[in-house]
């Protein structure tokens, strides 16, 4: 019996996972078929699965502390001067990592067709972790499916957030990705995408945000703000895609419920229906060819802290009634060329990204509190600006790459009109970060 379960597991193993189609082996007792008119039709497998991935390596240092993730592999802005009681800058210090956690496996699986749709699927994670604590655990990237029509597509899953263009990001060394100025993560949604020519298509998304998380009111929890409403954040996305050219704009809509009751009286609460209500516009642009790649994308609208970018909301206070909500305005936009060179390939970022405030500002008898990435007790980043450069040297799937990147900040006073922007004794700080990015591919 065991013998027999053996051999069923083999057999089940060689045929779900084979990469090919095997080829009956011709030796010279086997005799030449021969040759007719009738053209013998390839069968498509069933089933087929395909890992890939990386193995890479970082080595950063860091002129100056920055706000940062996972132990410096991910760098945002420079932290604003901090003197201590002999007027040293206490963020003025050097920091050093080796790190390997952005190593990656994932696998892509077909199947048999479902109601008339090509299926497939991807599963893929890294080892970066979801909080600091957890650096070095693998986490889940992706993990959807998608339904091919030919003219009309439906994806069902966690993937990337509607405004992470794949085909058009920074191909900076630096495992950011262009974070602060290109939106980054991944969130569970349904997209459906209708292909009206070869070129243009149109993508109508509804999700909801999961990684990276939504700003958290005081006494909410983590993407509560996403949870507790009712409506999907809404994407629309028209793109144009040519062997040299893609382009596109998008625009979205979500409503937010940050909390579902607030305190009336230290004893008493009351139910609260208040939600943070935003609205973000994306165009982006990108021209290949054999030698060289350009692209460009802006992004600008409210409450997208979600995506790794500055902004948030601020909750606007009186005594005894719940807090109402206004989304903080980002604006950003990135600029990429590179070689495509397959052997030594350079290229050169440079991005800039402002904090705009709100719509809003303090009434009489009304406080603040910014749920706002940027803030830092009575600070709070006004802009930031990055120039990064860099030299891929690629033989086969192995690749080393330096990299020198400049990133400045400009920190201000919390404006006292409760608008969320920087007004008075602003300061500009900057931090350099060399490093070396080695990368196996497979």
């Amino acid at each position: 019996m065991k013998r027999i379960l053996t051999l069923c597991c083999f057999a089940a193993s060689y045929y779900g996972f084979s990469q090919t189609t095997p080829v009956p082996e011709v030796t010279p007792t086997t005799p030449t078929p021969a040759v007719t008119s009738t053209t013998t039709a390839v069968v498509e497998k069933e089933w087929d699965i395909s890992w890939y991935g990386f193995i890479r390596t970082d080595y950063i240092w860091d002129t100056r502390k920055s706000a940062q993730v996972r132990e410096y592999n991910l760098n945002l802005y420079p932290l604003d001067e901090v003197l201590d009681i002999n007027g040293a800058d206490l963020n003025d210090a050097g920091a050093s990592n080796f790190l390997s956690v952005v190593s990656r496996i994932g696998t892509k699986v077909k199947g048999p067709n479902v109601w008339g749709a090509k299926i497939s699927g991807t599963l893929e994670g890294d080892f970066f972790g979801n909080t600091e604590s957890t650096i070095g655990l693998f986490r889940l990237r992706h993990a959807h499916i998608n339904m091919d029509w030919s003219k009309t597509s439906l994806l069902m899953g966690q993937t990337w957030y509607p405004t992470f263009i794949p085909e058009v990001f920074p191909g900076v060394a630096n495992f950011n990705t262009g974070i602060l100025f290109n939106p980054f993560g991944w969130a569970t949604q349904i997209r459906l995408k209708q292909n009206f020519t070869k070129e243009f298509s149109v993508a109508i998304t509804a999700y909801k945000e999961r990684e990276f998380t939504t700003q958290t009111a005081t006494g909410g929890t983590q993407n509560s703000a996403a949870i507790n409403s009712a409506l999907p954040t809404l994407h629309g996305q028209l793109q144009f895609k040519s062997k040299n050219w893609i382009a596109g704009l998008g625009a979205e809509y979500k409503s937010l419920q940050p909390l579902t009751e607030y305190n009336v009286t230290p004893t008493t609460k009351a139910v609260s229906k208040e939600t943070v209500n935003s609205a973000s516009f994306v165009g982006y642009l990108k021209y290949s060819n054999e030698k060289f790649s350009i692209k460009a994308y802006g992004i600008t609208g409210e409450n997208m802290s979600n995506l790794v970018m500055l902004g948030g909301f601020t909750g606007y206070s009186t005594a005894g009634q719940a807090e109402q909500y206004e989304g903080n305005k980002t604006t950003a936009y990135w600029i990429d060329i590179a070689s495509n060179s397959k052997k030594v390939a350079p290229g050169l970022f440079f991005g800039m990204t402002t904090n705009d405030g709100t719509s809003r500002t303090l009434a009489a008898g009304e406080t603040a509190k910014y749920y706002v990435r940027g803030v830092s007790g009575t600070r709070i980043v006004d802009q930031v600006m990055r120039v990064a450069g860099r030299i891929d040297f690629k033989q086969n799937k192995f690749r080393v790459t330096p990299e020198i990147e400049y990133t400045g900040a400009t920190w201000g006073d919390l404006n006292a009109n409760g608008d969320g922007t920087a007004s008075l004794n602003k300061k500009d700080v900057s931090n350099m970060r060399f490093m070396i990015s080695c990368a196996y591919s497979f």
